[in-house]
């Protein structure tokens, strides 16, 4: 029997943690209000949004705020020795809490659509059904939304507003992932940002933005706010 003390792995610095989804919510919006306060172009805006999506760790995130005023304070509050600097805003909405909606077809058929409010993550399943998601009418309480597609022998479309930012991550296995209208010159960076996340086996997940319709007075909006 081995009975010689081994040292404990050193644990891992804030910097080093995964990051969440609410670490990046909370990237989006200081990234929105340096936009609208003329901090950043609009180019530079878009990517850093991009990139806020590649990295994975919270100290990544964190080299995208640091030259931002919102950005000096450090590591988010809830990540392990990070301080909750007051310069940061918390998240629009409860994002990072679980899904606050779930749409789900089961041979059979279910939508959502019209003026209605999505949470910050919201799941879609679809098992030889088919879901619809229209968010062309919706009313947007945080910057980041996320919606979350499986898919087995089924269809689930999402569609947005036209200046609304779009993005993908998925596959599809006998099935299709697919993500349109991502160019940015479509998109307005005060927008909020729909990030589409999905799998499809023997089935079909499209996201696009519907022509035609767009959210008005986002700068109002976005200014409005910031102030508050």
């Amino acid at each position: 029997m081995d009975l010689e003390k081994h040292p404990a792995a050193p644990a891992a610095s804030p910097a080093e943690l995964r990051a969440s989804d609410a670490d990046r919510d909370r990237i989006a919006r200081i990234l929105s209000d340096a936009f609208a306060e003329g901090r950043l172009t609009a180019e530079e805006h878009s990517e850093r949004l991009d990139t806020m999506y590649a990295v994975k760790t919270v100290g990544e995130l964190e080299q995208l705020v640091r030259d931002l005023p919102a950005g000096q304070g450090g590591l988010p509050h809830g990540a392990a020795g990070g301080p909750a600097g007051a310069g940061q805003p918390a998240p629009y909405g409860p994002a990072g809490a679980g899904y606050s909606e779930s749409v789900v077809a089961v041979c059979s058929s279910s939508a959502r659509r019209g003026r209605w409010r999505p949470g910050p993550r919201t799941r879609a399943v679809a098992v030889m059904g088919d879901v619809a998601i229209d968010l062309t009418e919706a009313v947007f309480e945080q910057q980041l939304t996320e919606i979350n597609v499986t898919v087995v022998m089924g269809n689930v479309e999402i569609l947005v507003p036209e200046n609304v930012t779009l993005r993908g991550f998925g596959n599809g296995v006998l099935g299709n992932f697919e993500i349109r209208g991502e160019s940015r010159g479509e998109t307005d960076p005060q927008a909020p940002v729909v990030v589409v996340r999905g799998f499809a086996l023997l089935g079909n997940i499209e996201a696009r933005p519907k022509r035609g319709a767009r959210l008005v007075d986002l700068a109002n909006r976005l200014r409005k706010r910031t102030d508050g």
